[in-house]
C-alpha cells in the first residue's frame, strides 16, 4: 500500500496560481484558477482553454488554494525512502517517496508500478529540466504522481508526468516552456506557460 495524497479541492483545477497565470499560445484542458490575485492577473495571450477561468472560478479557487497548500505540506514532511542526485535519466522507479536534488534533470524516467501505485519526489531546491521525460509503465497513473520542490519548477521542452506543487512562499512558480504537462500545476506564487500544454489528469 501506498500513502495517498489528497488534493481535495485542488484537484479540480488543472493550472492553479496565487498572483497570476500567463498562458501563451498553448493549452489547457482542465480549470484555470487564481487565488489570492485578482481577476486581471490572468492573462490569455493565443491561449485554448478547455474549462473554467477567472472570474468564473474565483470562488473554488480560494478554497482550491488552501488545500493545495494543505497537501503541499504534507508532501514536505513525508519520510523519503530512497535518495535520488542527478538528471535521472535511465532510472526505472517503482512508487516510493524519494528525496531528490537539484540538478536539472534530462533525458528518460520511467515510473513502473500500478494504476494504485503512489510516487512521491521532495526536490532539494527547484525542479528544472530540459528535454526531460517521464513515462508511466504497467499501469502507474500521472495523477498518483507528486513533485514537491521547496523552491520553483522550469521545465522546458519535456513531456511531464505528475502533479507539480511549487508550494513556496517566495519562490514557489511554475515555469512552463513548450512540451506537455499531463497533470496540474499548482503555484503558490505565478504560473507561466509559453507553447506549453497542461492535460490535467
Amino acid at each position: 500500500a501506498w500513502a495517498q495524497v489528497p488534493l481535495g479541492t485542488a484537484s479540480n483545477f488543472a493550472v492553479l496560481g496565487g498572483t497570476a497565470v500567463t498562458c501563451t499560445a498553448g493549452s489547457v484542458v482542465g480549470d484555470v484558477g487564481i487565488s489570492p490575485g485578482i481577476t486581471a492577473s490572468f492573462t490569455n495571450t493565443g491561449c485554448t482553454v478547455a474549462g473554467g477561468t477567472p472570474p468564473a472560478t474565483n470562488p473554488a479557487a480560494a478554497s482550491a488554494r488552501t488545500d493545495f497548500l494543505n497537501a503541499y505540506a504534507v508532501l514536505r514532511s513525508a519520510y523519503c525512502t530512497q535518495t535520488l542526485t542527478g538528471t535521472l535519466a535511465g532510472l526505472d522507479l517503482a512508487p516510493g517517496v524519494y528525496c531528490v536534488s537539484a540538478e536539472a534533470k534530462t533525458g528518460v524516467l520511467t515510473l513502473t508500478g500500478p494504476s494504485n501505485g503512489v510516487w512521491t519526489f521532495l526536490v532539494n531546491g527547484a525542479l528544472t529540466g530540459t528535454n526531460f521525460s517521464v513515462v508511466m509503465a504497467s499501469g502507474g497513473q500521472p495523477s498518483n504522481v507528486f513533485w514537491a520542490p521547496s523552491a520553483g519548477a522550469t521545465m522546458t521542452t519535456s513531456v511531464f508526468q505528475g502533479n507539480i506543487l511549487a508550494g513556496d512562499a517566495i519562490d514557489g512558480s511554475i515555469t512552463l516552456t513548450g512540451g506537455t504537462l499531463a497533470g496540474r500545476a499548482l503555484a503558490n506564487v505565478a504560473v507561466t506557460m509559453t507553447t506549453a500544454s497542461v492535460i490535467g489528469r
